[in-house]
């Protein structure tokens, strides 16, 4: 005889298998959004999502999809309600970290571009479209004005800052530990720094503990090992992009070049005063103002330079890279006093968009002539492979593409200059003979 259970469990099945197919779900549930009706949805959707948050902490914590991005999607007809997360969003869990990249250069990238007086200029796609400047600044923190405005124009993404090195939606530590991770932005035409960084000693010497070739205890130090020592967020160089600085350095000859160079930069005047870019520059600390701040900079690479290297050595390099700049200073300065004379001597008129009869180191591409194009090429892509090579270890950058173009871009310019000089000269001579009876 069978048992009361063999008549009653095939009844208990049909019950309950009707209650979990039916459509009939309480309201209450029905209306809620959990994470595994994202799951649900994105796996077909967006399946190397929903893949890569299975193999984040985030999931083995249990942060789900509204923690960050909260609930107000809940279907394909309200996906512009969901939240893109900004640095702020990390904060809620990771305030130190957060604190410390508010605290540095990282966090300034977007108000750095948009400081730029011809950044307008540019095709939208490229700046705020994030496909040229964008893409690497956008790792920079936005009003709430400007991600709207950059929604509302279609660039709804790349907010949220840290996610420019802790990808998503893997968000690792241990992928944002490595040099490569800083690869896609710092290098290429003005910051190649991983192109420096990994044909250097340090970074041969990574490359070989990688491949077991060094111990795995071997020295083999990072972009993050100078610049993020013990994980800090707040990074920073002593010198700054530009590596300009004030105050003026002793040495008068440098400190007569370097105010030619502010002055090309725009935060100085043609009779030296400060202007309103200065304040712009302030704020987007793309260069050190401040003797403290270079100093408490210097102070620290020189504690993280001790991990591996005597005090002296580590002084004695750091100080080869200030000498450096002084003499790449005084050729890029040189070259802008070439074509400041042309201006003053009426050779080249000034364009409307300039405040004033000077070159303008900030306009780029878009510098107004030839030879300005040629000046923006010496500083922003030479000077810059110059002083970097030196401070990165790399000898070859520092010389052939650093100081040789240098000496070659002044040399170009000085021609150029005397080539317009000739030819207002003839223009007046012929401007002359019309006049003549």
């Amino acid at each position: 005889m069978k048992s009361l259970a063999t008549h009653i469990l095939p009844l208990f099945i049909v019950i309950a298998s009707f209650f979990v197919f039916s459509g009939d779900v309480p309201a209450d549930q029905s209306a809620t959004n959990t994470s595994s009706d994202c799951v649900t949805c994105h796996e077909q959707e967006t399946p190397g999502a929903v893949s890569d948050w299975r193999l984040s902490k985030h999931f083995e914590e249990d942060v789900t999809c509204d923690d960050c991005h909260g609930d107000g999607h809940t279907s394909a007809d309200d996906a512009h309600e969901t939240d893109i997360p900004t640095a702020d969003t990390c904060d809620g869990c990771h305030p130190e970290r957060v604190e410390q990249f508010k605290a540095g250069k990282h966090a300034l990238a977007w108000a750095a571009m948009k400081a730029m007086p011809t950044i307008h200029w540019q095709p939208a796609g490229l700046s705020d479209g994030m496909k040229g400047c964008g893409g690497c600044h956008k790792i920079g923190i936005k009003t709430e004005a400007e991600i709207a405005e950059l929604k509302e124009n279609g660039s709804g993404f790349g907010n949220a800052s840290c996610d420019a090195c802790h990808t998503r939606h893997t968000f690792s530590a241990e992928e944002a530990r490595q040099p490569e991770a800083c690869q896609t932005c710092h290098m290429g035409f003005d910051h190649p720094q991983w192109e420096m960084y990994s044909s250097s000693k340090h970074g041969v010497r990574h490359e070989l503990k990688k491949s077991g070739a060094l111990p795995a205890g071997a020295a083999a130090p990072t972009c993050q090992t100078c610049h993020m020592s013990d994980g800090d967020h707040n990074v920073s160089t002593p010198w700054g992009f530009l590596a300009v600085r004030l105050p003026l350095p002793e040495n008068e000859q440098w400190a007569a070049d370097r105010v030619t160079i502010l002055q090309a930069l725009g935060v100085l005047d043609p009779e030296g005063q400060p202007t309103a870019r200065l304040e712009v520059i302030k704020a987007a600390k793309v260069a050190r103002l401040d003797e403290a701040e270079w100093q408490a900079g210097r102070d620290k690479m020189i504690a993280i330079c001790g991990d591996c290297h005597s005090d002296n050595f580590a002084r004695a390099e750091l100080q080869k890279g200030d000498d450096f700049i002084r003499d790449v200073d005084h050729l890029l300065a040189e070259a802008i006093r070439e074509i400041v004379s042309l201006y003053e001597d009426g050779i080249v008129d000034t364009p409307e968009s300039y405040a004033y009869a000077f070159p303008d180191l900030l306009t780029f591409h878009d510098a107004p002539t030839p030879i300005e194009q040629r000046l923006f090429v010496m500083f922003m892509k030479h000077r810059m492979r110059a002083f970097q090579g030196v401070f990165h270890a790399n000898p070859d950058y520092a010389l052939w593409y650093g100081w040789s173009e240098m000496v070659q871009d002044l040399s170009a310019i000085k021609h150029m200059a005397e080539g317009l000089r000739k030819d207002a000269r003839l223009e007046t001579e012929r401007q002359q003979q019309k006049k003549s009876p």
